[in-house]
């Protein structure tokens, strides 16, 4: 929120463009085809045969203005927009510079304790490889990973069955091979868990409410570790 990266979806009115993703390429082209391509869950399938017209239609406004349309085009987590671990109909944009908010925090760290600790900034959203070569449809990654065609990347690689791993957006503080950022990455993203739940359905449905109904009183119950620390063993 210091940011100014949070969006009240529910003060956001949709373009004709908006809802026909939300009544028709959700509900159909990922309910029935894509989603079927890439493997996702049953639940989440009926989740998107049934996706809400109106919640759904802001939301992909929030994502054709701020990702573009080829991100637009994912079923969830477009372009990095985030609503998960979030209250009512809030949104979080992806940072801007995660690189440059990676050397603030390094810098503070290190006049804090006076010592040399590696900063990672790293997103749920996964890089797929193919043996060297590591892309993501997430924007922003980490140099050596290449941002492909937004949603695109994302069916080619869940539908290869590629391996998967959480994408490190930022690193300051060492120079680290991309295969080891990658592992580091997905190992503290097993650390960190998922706080409320993967979705915003899963968050809705852990407190039984509706998808815009979960308050700040709510998510204060529940333990969310958004920093992992992780040692290196010789």
């Amino acid at each position: 929120m210091a940011k100014g990266l949070i969006i009240d979806e529910e003060k956001i009115k949709p373009s004709f463009p908006a809802y026909i993703l939300a009544r028709f390429w959700m509900r159909i082209v990922w309910g029935y085809f894509l989603g079927r391509i890439c493997s996702l869950k049953e639940i989440n399938l009926r989740r998107l045969r049934n996706y809400p017209l109106k919640e759904g239609a802001a939301h992909k406004e929030i994502a054709l203005r701020y990702a573009g349309f080829l991100n637009a085009l994912m079923w969830g987590s477009e372009g990095g927009i985030d609503g998960s671990n979030l209250p009512y109909a809030y949104v979080s944009l992806p940072l801007e510079d995660p690189q440059n908010t990676a050397e603030v925090i390094y810098k503070y760290l290190k006049d804090k304790i006076g010592k040399n600790i590696i900063v990672m900034i790293a997103d749920t959203d996964k890089t797929y490889s193919f043996r060297n070569f590591h892309f993501t449809h997430r924007p922003k990654p980490m140099k050596g990973i290449h941002p492909f065609f937004g949603f695109i990347a994302y069916v080619i690689g869940r539908s290869l069955k590629l391996k998967r791993r959480s994408t490190p957006l930022a690193l300051v503080g060492a120079e680290i091979n991309v295969n080891l950022a990658l592992d580091i990455a997905e190992v503290a993203n097993k650390a960190r868990g998922y706080g409320a739940g993967r979705t915003v359905w899963d968050m809705a449905e852990k407190f039984n409410v509706g998808l815009t109904k979960v308050t700040w009183d709510m998510l204060r119950r529940l333990k969310h570790k958004p920093i992992v620390i992780i040692r290196f063993h010789n």
